[in-house]
């Protein structure tokens, strides 16, 4: 075993252990930051297919990440009220059922990032992530004007979605529904990322004209890892809106985008557990420092900027190194 795989295991059963000390210390606030730091990790991972192996920098996951919540929000919203979603030309009932939610969760967001990416695609650099970034803040304009589900203002959840034979509403079972996701998700990645098609979309990174002399089709390529990283993105969105039982325009906006790039830097860009360490940091930080100073991303800042000068490998690289010379 490698020293990553023993420090990606260790991260795994911090972040598990932490929910359960909270727990026998009658502490649910922990046990919600550890809820916090599983799904936002979860969509980082997202990012980091798109990101890490892909090379995309994308500004628009924030859209993805929305549109999980607005699907967790709007089916629980109609579920609650026994309403159909809508009626014409055909009736779609409404469910609050947490598999079913998921599906659609990553069904829409996967859907929604062809067509971006489809165009988004066709160019790189600074203008890959201006357009994505554009498009991004077009469906967070059209949320705040969408008044059926709060506008600006944002649609609060009732209850939090269901998943049969589990409590939902209980916080370290939900914590737990969160945490297998997320090991889901990482399995999801690595799968993905060893297989011939992580190789070739590594391949278009690195060279697209020699990938398209063997015949196969870059955009292709990118477009279909782009789609994965939107659905995988958009599940954590659905949980995080159950997670708050709340949904806000503000999962939309070009902050959000801007903290998951955050978090995949920090941890590790293209590292397995790169985003997790990444949002386990960020979450720790956001929690410590937020009540000292409303400043607190000043030191993030510093903080990511000591990662990019000092640690390109990100967090888990430099520990693995440390772990390597201790």
């Amino acid at each position: 075993m490698s020293r990553e795989s023993i420090l990606n295991a260790a991260l795994a059963l911090l972040l598990l252990a932490l929910p359960f000390v909270a727990f026998a210390l009658d502490e649910p606030f922990y046990i919600d930051l550890a809820t916090r730091m599983a799904v936002l990790g979860l969509a980082a991972t997202g990012l980091n297919l798109a990101l890490g192996v892909g090379g995309l920098v994308s500004f628009g996951h924030a859209a993805f990440f929305g549109i999980g919540g607005y699907v967790a929000g709007v089916m629980a919203t109609h579920a609650f009220n026994a309403e159909p979603i809508f009626a014409v030309p055909f009736t779609l009932s409404a469910s609050d059922l947490m598999p079913v939610i998921w599906i659609v969760a990553m069904g829409l967001a996967a859907l929604l990032a062809l067509p971006i990416g489809a165009i988004s695609l066709r160019t790189s650099g600074v203008y890959f992530i201006m357009i994505t970034l554009a498009f991004a803040q077009m469906v967070y304009y059209f949320a705040i004007s969408w008044p059926a589900y709060g506008g600006e203002d944002g649609l609060a959840l009732s209850v939090r979605n269901t998943l049969p034979g589990l409590d939902t509403a209980e916080s370290l079972t939900f914590f737990l529904i969160c945490y297998a996701m997320l090991m889901a998700g990482l399995a999801a990645f690595a799968v993905l990322r060893n297989s011939r098609f992580g190789t070739a979309l590594e391949a278009a990174r690195q060279n697209e004209i020699r990938l398209a002399a063997v015949g196969v089709a870059p955009l292709r390529v990118r477009l279909v890892a782009f789609a994965l990283s939107a659905g995988l993105t958009g599940l954590a969105g659905a949980l995080y809106a159950d997670l708050n039982k709340f949904v806000s325009p503000s999962m939309l906006s070009w902050h959000m985008s801007g903290v998951l790039i955050v978090l995949v830097i920090l941890g590790g860009v293209g590292r397995l557990f790169g985003p997790v360490a990444g949002a386990m940091l960020y979450v720790f930080l956001e929690f410590a420092l937020g009540g000292l100073t409303e400043r607190w991303q000043l030191f993030l800042g510093l903080i990511l900027l000591g990662v990019v000068l000092f640690a390109r490998g990100g967090l888990i690289g430099m520990l693995a190194g440390r772990l390597r010379h201790g």
